[in-house]
C-alpha cells in the first residue's frame, strides 16, 4: 500500500513537470513571434521617392563681366604736354570732332607754332602763284609744285593740331574724365572716355570645355548684383579665336539693350548668364537623390517594399535635377529623402 502511494506522488511530480516544461515552450514562441515583429518594425526605413520622368533640361553657366558702350573710346594724349584746358563734364553729349582737351600749344614736345608758321607761309605761296598761273605768267608745273608744297604744309599743320586739341572720335556721353587743368597729360593714358550707351557691350571670359558650346547669336542674360531681379536679354557678338595664354581662357563679347534710364554704365561689373546646353525629353532625378561613393554615383531605387543600390551615370545638370544617362528607367521610383538611413536591400515604408 505504501509503494503505491509512492509511485502516485512519483507520477504526478513528473505529469506536473511535463507540463510546466510544455507550457513554457509556449509561451517562448509566442514571444519569438512578438520580437520578430518589432524588429522589423525597427529595421523598415520612412522614405520619400520620385518617379523617374523625360523632361526638358537645360545647362546654364554664370559668368563675371565689365561693361563698355557698344562703341567706346579712350581719348589719349601723343605728347607729354600740361592740359590748359578741359571742355566737358561728366554726361555730356558729345558729337563727333568736338574739342574735349586742349594742350599746352607753346610746349617743348608741341610743333604747333611752327607747323602753323609753315602753313599759313604755303597758303599765302600759293595764292600768288596762282594769280600768276592764271594769268600765264608761270608754268603749270610750278604752279603743281607749289600746290604740292601748300599740302605737305596743311597736313602737317593738322597733325600738329590734332596733338594739342584732343577731339571725340565718336558721338557719345562723356563717362570718365581724369585729370585736372595743369596736369602733364602723359600719352597712352586715357583721359576722357566717350560712349555710346543705348546699347552696351558685355566683356567675359569662358574655359576651353564650355567654347564649344557657344556660337556668335547665341542669347545671353545680363545682370549686376547691385540690382539682380533688372536682366537685360542680349546676343554673342564676338568670340576670341584663341585662348589667353596664362588663363587659357577665351574672351567674349555680347551686346544688350541699356534700360530706358540708362542704368547700366561703362565699367561695372556684372554677371552674364549663358546657355550652355538644352536637352529634350531626357531622363531626369532630382539632385537629392544622388549618392557619391569613392567618385561612383549611386542611387536607392524601390522595387515593392525594398531598397537596393544602383550605379548611374548622369549627363548635365541645372542644380536642381539631373539627367541619367544610364541605370534606371522612367517609370521607376527612386529615393530622395531617407537616403542616409538606407542600405542595399532595406525594407522602406513610403511616406508623404
Amino acid at each position: 500500500m505504501m509503494f503505491k502511494n509512492i509511485n502516485k506522488i512519483i507520477f504526478g511530480v513528473f505529469l506536473l513537470s511535463v507540463t510546466i516544461i510544455l507550457n513554457s515552450g509556449c509561451g517562448s514562441k509566442g514571444e519569438n513571434k512578438n520580437q520578430d515583429k518589432v524588429l522589423t518594425q525597427l529595421d523598415t526605413v520612412a522614405v520619400q521617392v520620385y518617379r523617374v520622368t523625360s523632361s526638358d533640361i537645360k545647362l546654364t553657366k554664370t559668368f563675371t563681366g565689365t561693361l563698355e558702350g557698344e562703341e567706346q573710346a579712350n581719348i589719349v594724349s601723343k605728347i607729354p604736354e600740361r592740359i590748359t584746358s578741359i571742355k566737358a563734364h561728366i554726361g555730356d553729349n558729345v558729337k563727333t570732332g568736338q574739342i574735349l582737351i586742349t594742350l599746352d600749344k607753346s610746349g617743348a614736345s608741341s610743333q604747333f607754332y611752327q607747323a602753323q608758321a609753315g602753313f599759313l607761309n604755303a597758303e599765302k605761296e600759293l595764292i600768288r602763284m596762282k594769280s600768276l598761273y592764271d594769268a600765264g605768267a608761270i608754268s603749270q608745273q610750278m604752279y603743281d609744285g607749289t600746290k604740292t608744297a601748300y599740302d605737305i604744309a596743311k597736313a602737317n599743320f593738322d597733325a600738329a593740331k590734332n596733338t594739342v586739341e584732343l577731339t571725340s572720335p565718336i558721338n557719345g556721353i562723356v563717362t570718365s574724365i581724369s585729370p585736372n587743368i595743369g596736369d602733364i597729360a602723359n600719352p597712352g593714358i586715357p583721359l576722357i572716355v566717350v560712349a555710346s550707351i543705348n546699347k552696351m557691350k558685355v566683356i567675359f571670359d569662358v574655359g576651353e570645355e564650355d567654347v564649344p558650346n557657344l556660337a556668335i547669336g547665341q542669347s545671353v542674360g545680363v545682370f549686376s548684383e547691385l540690382k539682380s531681379d533688372l536682366i537685360q536679354k542680349g546676343r554673342i557678338s564676338q568670340i576670341s579665336k584663341s585662348a589667353d595664354i596664362q588663363s587659357r581662357s577665351f574672351e567674349l563679347r555680347a551686346i544688350f539693350p541699356n534700360t530706358s534710364e540708362r542704368w547700366f554704365k561703362p565699367g561695372m561689373f556684372c554677371r552674364v548668364n549663358v546657355e550652355i546646353k538644352n536637352k529634350k525629353n531626357v531622363p531626369t532625378i532630382p539632385n537629392s537623390a544622388i549618392t557619391v561613393v569613392q567618385n561612383e554615383k549611386n542611387i536607392f531605387v524601390v522595387n515593392g517594399n525594398k531598397a537596393s543600390v544602383r550605379k548611374i551615370e548622369t549627363g548635365i545638370t541645372n542644380g536642381s535635377f539631373t539627367e541619367v544617362i544610364s541605370g534606371v528607367n522612367e517609370g521607376e521610383s527612386v529615393v530622395t529623402l531617407g537616403i542616409n538611413n538606407l542600405k542595399d536591400g532595406s525594407v522602406v515604408h513610403i511616406s508623404n
